[in-house]
């Protein structure tokens, strides 16, 4: 069973930075794809940020030039660095793993950015 466990999320001031971490384990083919999602309060669940396994990485409009996502094949694992968080940044960030053609979500965690 995939298993996805994030981590970095808080409370920041509008301006500041976070970095989010997502840790992958189970049976996780070499060719899979992970990406950054998020959900604010009463909206959709949204997409944020992929980077395929080959390091190539696509970014949504919102966020193009101030997060950057990256991942450690080695370690499974995928990063979300957020900088200039402004406070419609505010959300649950969840990330996902497609592998084997089914993608796997984690339990997300919370990003706070006060104005």
């Amino acid at each position: 069973q995939v298993q996805l466990v994030e981590s970095g999320g808080g409370l920041v001031q509008a301006g500041g930075s976070l970095k989010l971490g997502c840790a992958a384990s189970g049976p996780i083919w070499s060719f899979s794809t992970m990406a950054w999602y998020r959900q604010a309060p009463g909206n959709q669940r949204e997409w944020v940020a992929t980077v395929t396994s080959g390091g190539n990485t696509d970014y949504a409009d919102s966020v193009m030039g101030r997060f950057t996502i990256s991942r450690d094949g080695a370690k499974n694992a995928m990063y979300l660095q957020m900088n200039d968080l402004k406070p419609e940044d505010t959300a649950v960030y969840y990330c996902q793993i497609v592998t084997l053609g089914r993608p796997y979500w984690g339990q997300g965690t919370q990003v706070t950015v006060s104005s």
